[in-house]
Order: C-alpha cells, then sequence, then structure tokens
C-alpha cells in the first residue's frame, strides 16, 4: 500500500484555473512510487478536500483521476470528498493505491552490487515535486503562459512500461520513481545494498529546470536533491540485463553506474557533484 497527493501543484493548477490533470498527477505520484517494489497497482482510493463545493473543479479533478487511472491500468474503486472551510484554503488531492506482488519477487535493492548498471527514462518535465520552491521563482511575477502550462504539466505515468520488463523475467536489481528529494531518495536502495551510484551521462536538463537555477542562483547539489532535472525513473540491473532492458524498451538510457563509493554523485560538464552521503 501506498498514500500520496499533489502537493502545491494544485496551486498551480489554481494559478492556471485547469483542473483537468492535476488527478493524473495524483494517480502517478502512488502508482509510481507502488511499482518500484514490483507491485503491479489494482485499486485506488482518492480524497478531495475542498475549501467549499465547486462542482465543475470537482468533475475536472475526476476527469483527471479517471485518465491517469486508464492509463496505469489501477481501479478507483471509491473516494472522499470533504468540504472543510476552517481547515482548507481552495483544494487539496491525495489517494491511496494498493498494489499486488509475490514475497519471492519483491524488488527492495538488497541484490544491487558494484558493476550494475543505471538506466533512465525521461521525465515529462517537473512531475509534482519542487513546486514550492519553483512557484516562489517563476509565479512572483505575473508568468508567461508558457511556464505555467510547464509547471502543470502532468507527470508521467511508469507502470506499464516497467511491468512490461518484470513481466518478461529481467534481473532487475532496484527501480527508484524521482520524486521528493530528487536523487538522493537513491538512498533507499544504496543503504540496504551498501553501495553508491556515479550517475555520469544524464542528460541535459529541459529548459524549465535550467529557467529555475538560473532565477533562484541555485547550486547543482540543490537542483539535483529537488529536482527530476528530466529524468522520471531509474532502473538498476546487472550490464547483461541491461542489453535485453534497452532491446524491450528502448527509451531506457544507460546514465550511471553502481560504485562502492557509499553516496549519490552526478557529473556535470566534466565536475563531479556530491548529493547524497550515507
Amino acid at each position: 500500500m501506498h498514500t500520496d497527493g499533489v502537493g502545491t501543484k494544485v496551486l498551480v493548477a489554481e494559478a492556471c484555473r485547469k483542473y483537468d490533470t492535476i488527478g493524473i498527477d495524483c494517480v502517478a505520484m502512488n502508482v509510481n512510487d507502488i511499482v518500484c517494489l514490483g507491485a503491479e497497482p489494482l485499486a485506488l482510493v482518492d480524497y478531495l478536500a475542498l475549501e467549499k463545493a465547486r462542482p465543475g473543479l470537482v468533475a475536472e479533478v475526476m476527469r483527471g483521476l479517471q485518465r491517469g487511472a486508464k492509463e496505469a491500468g489501477v481501479a478507483i474503486v471509491s473516494g472522499e470528498t470533504a468540504i472543510m472551510p476552517d481547515v482548507v484554503r481552495g483544494f487539496d488531492l491525495a489517494a491511496t493505491v494498493v498494489g499486488l506482488v509475490r514475497k519471492n519477487r519483491t524488488i527492495t535493492g538488497d541484490q544491487i552490487e558494484p558493476g550494475d548498471v543505471v538506466l533512465g527514462l525521461r521525465s515529462s518535465g517537473i512531475h509534482s515535486n519542487g513546486l514550492t520552491l519553483a512557484r516562489s521563482l517563476l509565479l512572483r511575477d505575473k508568468a508567461k503562459p508558457k511556464v505555467l502550462r510547464e509547471l502543470l504539466r502532468p507527470t508521467r505515468i511508469y507502470v506499464k512500461p516497467i511491468l512490461k520488463l518484470l513481466s518478461a523475467g529481467l534481473e532487475i536489481h532496484g527501480l527508484a520513481h524521482i520524486t521528493g528529494g530528487a536523487y538522493s531518495k537513491l538512498k533507499r536502495l544504496g543503504t540496504r545494498a551498501d553501495v553508491g551510484f556515479l550517475l555520469n551521462s544524464l542528460p541535459k536538463p529541459d529548459w524549465i529546470f535550467q529557467l529555475i537555477q538560473s532565477k533562484g542562483r541555485i547550486s547543482d547539489r540543490e537542483m539535483y536533491r529537488t529536482f527530476n532535472m528530466g529524468v522520471g525513473f531509474l532502473i538498476i540491473c546487472t550490464r547483461k540485463a541491461a542489453t535485453r532492458v534497452t532491446k524491450s524498451l528502448p527509451e531506457a538510457k544507460l546514465v550511471g553506474v553502481v560504485t562502492d563509493s557509499l553516496g549519490v554523485t552526478v557529473s556535470i560538464d566534466g565536475r563531479e557533484v556530491e548529493v547524497e552521503r550515507w
């Protein structure tokens, strides 16, 4: 089981007065996390809290939830809507998902070892993390429509391509959804296997991340601890398995290697930046 929400991305939806994609984010933030354990998402329940009754907003949010659920192959079996003017300003959206995995097929990261490789799948943009910082930098003045649209772009759902790999019986040692904490989240896997990660082939960050970094004069370390920087999901496997993974999923690109140096290091323009240590 897993539960998650969309954070302050609801404020971006309010700024855009567009609510038909935020439900996709809500589904994505849950199913992308649970599939990291090798679990197939089965059922989801949502919780929508509002300051006041807003039937139009609710209908749009529901459309997004439906689209996200269809893309993830998960059933929305129930939900709850609450109007709480004393607690909520605007609205908040969260959900809980239940998935199924056989115990002997649970992916915990225990099998990761130095020499394994890290493959990355591109993100669809900023996803649903780091929005508080992004908003503080980009929405202080009247934001350009292009920026608002980019911040609202829904989180990519990775369930089907990942389940395809797992159903093929490929030797996957670890999976990571790059969300809150960004690449520092690899600590969950690294501490279990007593390994580290050198990400030396990440793609050039999308323009939205470059804009945020420039506006806020943010260090490379903090950027890679806050944002996905263009890669939303990581697959860790043996070099031998990587050939089959990329054949089955051509978009998966080599972005790094597993090392015996405990921590996460990102190589940027020939410089190595330490993102996390353990």
